[in-house]
């Protein structure tokens, strides 16, 4: 397959929303992107106020800035959680 709807950074948002806690070495292996790739989509996203990250022991824990409007102009009416709901992973 050589194209997806979703975008890596997409992937990472759903993801997310399902297990905050999940290792990013968890996240590689199930967008299958190396962990580099991952990291790099994390930064992206907490940089551009998608989500925050908190340290919980050896791990991190991120939260999902539900309300953020999504990035593309013509989606920007449209939220992050709408995006999540719409894809039936919000509970």
């Amino acid at each position: 397959m050589n194209w997806t709807f979703l975008t890596n950074h997409g992937h990472v948002l759903v993801i997310l929303s399902r297990n905050p806690d999940i290792r990013i070495s968890e996240l590689s292996e199930q967008i299958g992107i190396s962990q580099r790739q991952v990291s790099n989509i994390l930064r992206d996203l907490h940089d551009s106020g998608y989500l925050t990250k908190q340290r919980e022991g050896r791990r991190n824990s991120y939260k999902i800035s539900a309300d953020a409007p999504l990035r593309h102009k013509s989606n920007q009416d449209h939220t992050v959680n709408e995006l999540i709901e719409i894809l039936g992973d919000k509970e």
